[in-house]
């Protein structure tokens, strides 16, 4: 090989420039986005654009805010189906299990349901806290498994069983005289710590909701919310709203325990927080090991049981290990519901005419916040994991979930949904090639207006198969694909913007589940590190995509252009120390070895510069 030398004139380091020969299996098996990268402890650090933007932390959707492991409950009371109607053969016994008294987790025990063909001819209210309702098994014989058969219609298109309050409040109950301005300038995606006008109403522990109106000036910085003909959103049509709790209070900032999933711009919106009452709200509830199966005339009936689950007015619950079929609309929805998990279930086969409106397999509505689906699968729907909630939902995650034969995408579906992730999502078969199969875009005027459908979402190593992955750039936020498979598309029906894309169809991206890396980093106490010298977007085929190993180092330090695509040429190398001061830069072709030996111990940054193209990457000196 062919090497030429730089010495750098304060004497730190040396520069190696090695001419590009072969890149070895090993150093091109894995890789960490520009944004993002994963230590070798397990810890995070990010990227912050120059507008703000940066990946959030998805770790606490779930039950009990993400990582608690679902409890197994003891059975206090059990029952067998009877013929005909069950509906409230299993009321009663739900009605039973509420005057049980709760244990020191406000547990009441669970009801098991014998296996067999329980007809249910109404509505199901699983409305008091600490119960769970098991079955024994979600499958279709009736012999082994317990399977609730929806009969009729009676109510119009009702919800087979509704877990909750059943109310759908979307968190309005403001207890009187805590409401408080935010004074924080400008609080950022992913920050949970900001300044308020009057903390005196407040103690930790507190539940807080976070409202920030939907004034004209915001209406008009996100594009009149991109309608496609104009028909902007009106003034109060889209607050944005977040479910928290305060885990401190120092003078007047205050800390929550989630960070929140957009910026808050006090120019644009006086944001403000008040208590919020909680009144019908039930928590520690749990449906497991059931089958509901909705009875139709089949084609495109739409006169029977519309949803098989509705989780309403509702916190910390969850789903587990359930199947739904031939619902209308949802196997599983949400409505005014945090910190829920649904957990190896199937919504499958949808019965309804295939239409705006219809066949959501797996759908967050209207507050909706934290909510995990991992390891779901869905099939033959139209929109088969879906935020329908617009700006009130937040903080939901699908992870490790499936999708077969969708009609539609899956998507932030309207108006501003917030943080929404998609991880190792997979379409498994494909109606048609070319359909798009997942999108964090703008809907224009689909609908009622749709507009920006999803914000400051991300799609991680996802694989659409033949199908289409659509990511865009809202205004005054972002969106991110990474590590995706498929076609990846920077631009949608409605022609904006291309959201941040990176290692489109490139093997290897680490971390492999962001979610999971995420909470591994959180559960250990591994805080996250953000740097805030980045660029506002990339094309995909414009990203300058390196490799930098090892990382921490103590003696030499490799930089090596890794991407299939692209050029290498006039790249300048330049060293920061921890506050981005510049120590010294360099230029290189395509691979470049740093003797460190010269420099102290710490944390260094180093920006690689291609024109207006850029990205810096952290490094560890030890």
């Amino acid at each position: 090989m062919k090497k030429m030398t730089h010495l750098i004139k304060n004497r730190m380091l040396y520069l190696t420039t090695t001419v590009f020969i072969l890149f070895t299996a090993e150093l091109s098996a894995q890789w960490n986005p520009a944004i993002v990268s994963l230590e070798s402890n397990g810890a995070l650090s990010y990227v912050r654009d120059t507008s703000g933007n940066v990946i959030p932390d998805f770790s606490y959707a779930g039950y009990m805010g993400g990582g608690v492991p679902i409890p197994d409950i003891l059975t206090k009371l059990s029952i067998s189906a009877i013929a005909g109607d069950n509906t409230a053969h299993i009321q009663a016994i739900i009605d039973q299990a509420a005057q049980l008294p709760a244990d020191s987790l406000g547990f009441r025990g669970a009801i098991y349901l014998a296996p067999g063909r329980y007809e249910i001819h109404g509505t199901l209210y699983f409305n008091q806290s600490g119960v769970v309702l098991r079955g024994a098994g979600d499958g279709e014989d009736t012999l082994l498994h317990t399977v609730l058969v929806g009969i009729g219609n009676t109510p119009n298109q009702r919800s087979l069983l509704v877990m909750g309050g059943g109310s759908a409040t979307a968190w309005a109950g403001k207890i009187a005289g805590t409401q408080t301005n935010i004074i924080t300038d400008k609080v950022l995606v992913g920050e949970s710590v900001f300044k308020i006008e009057n903390p005196a109403p407040y103690a930790v522990g507190d539940n807080i909701v976070i409202y920030h109106p939907c004034t004209q000036a915001w209406i008009d910085a996100v594009g009149g919310g991109g309608t496609a003909t104009g028909a902007n959103w009106s003034t109060g049509s889209q607050p944005l709203v977040f479910n928290r709790r305060i885990v401190d209070i120092k003078d007047s900032t205050i800390t929550v325990d989630v960070p929140i999933y957009n910026h808050l711009d006090r120019s644009l919106s006086q944001a403000y927080i008040y208590k919020y009452d909680r009144a019908g709200l039930r928590s520690q509830l749990g449906l497991e090991d059931i089958r509901i199966d909705i009875t139709t005339a089949g084609g495109t009936d739409e006169a029977h049981a519309w949803n098989a689950v509705s989780m309403k007015q509702i916190e910390d619950a969850w789903v587990k290990n359930c199947t739904f079929l031939h619902f209308g609309l949802s196997g599983v929805i949400t409505e005014t519901a945090s910190r829920i998990t649904v957990e190896n279930c199937r919504a499958l086969d949808p019965v309804a005419t295939v239409t705006g409106g219809n066949m959501y397999n797996f759908n967050v509505s209207k507050a909706s916040s934290q909510i995990l689906f991992t390891n779901c699968h869905a099939s033959n729907g139209r929109h088969h994991y879906v935020s329908n909630g617009t700006s009130w939902v937040s903080g939901c995650v699908f992870h490790r979930c499936t999708s077969e034969a969708a009609y539609a995408s899956s998507e932030g579906h309207r108006r501003w949904s917030m943080g929404l992730l998609y991880d190792n999502h997979t379409e498994i078969a494909v109606r048609n090639s070319g359909l798009r199969l997942l999108a964090l875009y703008n809907r224009g005027d689909y609908g009622t207006s749709h507009g920006w459908a999803a914000v400051h979402s991300v799609a991680w190593n996802c694989d659409v198969k033949t199908g289409q992955l659509v990511v865009e750039k809202p205004p005054t936020a972002q969106n991110y694909a990474i590590g995706c498979r498929g076609t990846i598309l920077g631009t949608g029906p409605f022609n904006q913007l291309s959201g941040y894309r990176e290692g489109s169809n490139v093997p290897g991206l680490e971390p492999g589940s962001l979610y999971e890396a995420q909470l591994y980093a959180r559960l250990n106490g591994l805080k996250p590190e953000i740097i805030n010298t980045g660029p506002e977007f990339k094309e995909d085929t414009d990203l300058l995509l390196f490799d930098i190993f090892p990382n921490p180092a103590n003696e030499v330090l490799h930089i090596r252009y890794r991407s299939p695509y692209g050029r290498f040429e006039n790249t300048e190398v330049i060293l920061l120390d921890i506050n981005g001061r510049k120590l010294e830069t360099a230029d290189f072709s395509q691979q470049i070895t740093l003797d460190i030996t010269l420099l102290n111990p710490g944390v260094y940054l180093l920006l690689l510069r291609q024109g207006e193209r850029q990205i810096t990457r952290r490094i560890k000196i030890q």
